[in-house]
């Protein structure tokens, strides 16, 4: 999260890629920190979870983020999908409800905290592009990112430490073992930042629901080889249901392009 907020303010500031904007208003500046501990907590809730559930159904149950998407959007923009879209969503919901029965590694808390994790990621969406394209608080995506990180800092440092007690003492223990471990910490921040840009101007090219959807290709992926490398038991139940949401996030995509063309 410094990474984003430092590259930005070179980005902005420096290299003058796009204008340097402030924030215009006391309303503005809420949504921002609202932003930020709304992705502070899909990180948490979901680095939690993974302590009691697989990868692979971690993904499937993180598959049904466009409905919380498209539920929060009409909450709080009133944007209103087509119905077809709508229902094309009920098979990616129904798979996530099918895999959960099917799970041999289920475990209560730990779906409660990926749901947790999926509504705020959906949440964040929505509120990211409401701060991207609304009149009058509009930003460009590099500089609503400049000033969402500090946020999601002030609010994970004191996370970090409480969870994670002996955190700095394990980094530099890490660092002094392998120099690399630097250059390795140095490149992941930096590819966070362009992951959270791209993330942005999805958003503010498409739709907050697109973009979850999108992501879930990515995770089909990530329970493919979450099988194959973790060798996490799958049930015959949990794989059918896995398979349903894939194929309701496809319909999604084409009932999405029917209505661009209509």
């Amino acid at each position: 999260m410094m990474a984003c907020s430092l590259l930005s303010y070179i980005a902005s500031s420096w290299l003058k890629i796009v204008p340097l904007q402030t924030i215009r208003s006391r309303s503005q500046f809420l949504k921002i920190s609202a932003l930020g501990i709304i992705f502070c907590s899909s990180v948490v809730t979901g680095n939690v979870s993974l302590r009691y559930l697989p990868v692979s159904f971690n993904q499937a149950v993180g598959a049904t983020t466009p409905f919380f998407t498209a539920v929060f959007a009409y909450l709080l923009t009133f944007r209103r999908e087509g119905w077809l879209t709508y229902v094309t969503l009920i098979p990616v919901v129904a798979g996530c409800v099918i895999a959960s029965g099917g799970e041999p590694s289920f475990h209560l808390f730990g779906f409660l905290m990926c749901i947790g994790a999926t509504a705020a990621r959906a949440l964040k969406s929505v509120v990211q592009g409401i701060l991207l394209s609304s009149e009058g608080e509009k930003l460009h995506s590099m500089n609503l990112l400049m000033y969402m990180a500090p946020v999601a800092v002030l609010v994970l440092v004191p996370a970090a430490f409480f969870m994670e007690r002996d955190v700095v003492g394990i980094t530099i223990s890490l660092a002094r073992d392998d120099t690399k471990f630097i250059f390795y910490l140095l490149f992941n921040s930096s590819l966070a930042y362009f992951v959270n840009l791209t993330n942005f101007l999805v958003t503010k090219h498409t739709s907050a629901l697109t973009l979850q959807v999108l992501g879930n290709a990515k995770g089909a992926v990530a329970v493919v080889i979450s099988i194959l490398i973790f060798q996490n038991p799958v049930s015959v139940t949990g794989i059918f249901g896995y398979s349903i949401t894939v194929t309701g996030v496809f319909l999604y995509s084409e009932a999405k392009k029917r209505s661009r063309s209509n």
